[in-house]
């Protein structure tokens, strides 16, 4: 298992550096970074993001964070309510449930213009993206970070990722490979 504290030691370290928020070095690549983590450590993960974001806040760096599963349930709601898709799920079974899920957060229609708004009412210096394992198998994380391209290019945006990361594979939950995603970087290889 992964040392926690000395994973947040080193994103702190690197989040907070001048260059970093500057999107210094990135060799005209968007800014998104990828931090993997052993998805058996998920709850000390939340955890330390909270920790991690009052650190940073602390030291004048605002963090906007988007829980991509609070998120969904936030849109669901909106759009006629939890209750309806398990009714739906009851009545059709799981693979209509998950059709209808996909619908109700479109990426291109509903989940990134929600998102764009979201980062538009902020003035943060850096982005956080969790919630990426409780959204599988209805958003899958290279489609919404290849989405968040031309919407989260403003500041940094460190994707919290429950797996591994290659630099050109995920692999969700360190067993399945989600798709190739050649445009982030692995922010535990960036130098603190």
């Amino acid at each position: 298992m992964e040392n926690i504290s000395r994973k947040f030691d080193h994103l702190f370290k690197v989040i907070s550096k001048k260059g970093f928020l500057n999107k210094e070095s990135l060799g005209g690549e968007i800014p998104f970074f990828i931090s993997p983590y052993n998805a058996k450590q998920e709850i000390q993960i939340r955890e330390s993001i909270g920790l991690l974001k009052n650190k940073l806040s602390n030291h004048g760096i605002e963090v906007l964070e988007i829980n991509l599963f609070d998120l969904s349930c936030e849109l669901l709601e909106s759009s006629g309510g939890l209750e309806r898709m398990y009714m739906v799920e009851r009545k059709k079974g799981s693979q209509k449930f998950l059709r209808a899920l996909q619908s109700s957060l479109n990426i291109h229609e509903v989940l990134v213009p929600k998102i764009k708004e979201i980062i538009n009412s902020s003035n943060s210096k850096v982005y956080f993206l969790t919630g990426i394992g409780l959204v599988f198998p209805f958003i899958r994380s290279h489609n919404i970070l290849n989405n968040l391209q031309s919407v989260a290019k403003e500041s940094p945006t460190v994707a919290f990722f429950p797996g591994d990361y290659n630099g050109h594979t995920l692999n969700l939950f360190g067993l399945l490979k989600d798709d190739n995603y050649y445009r982030a970087f692995n922010i535990e290889k960036i130098e603190a």
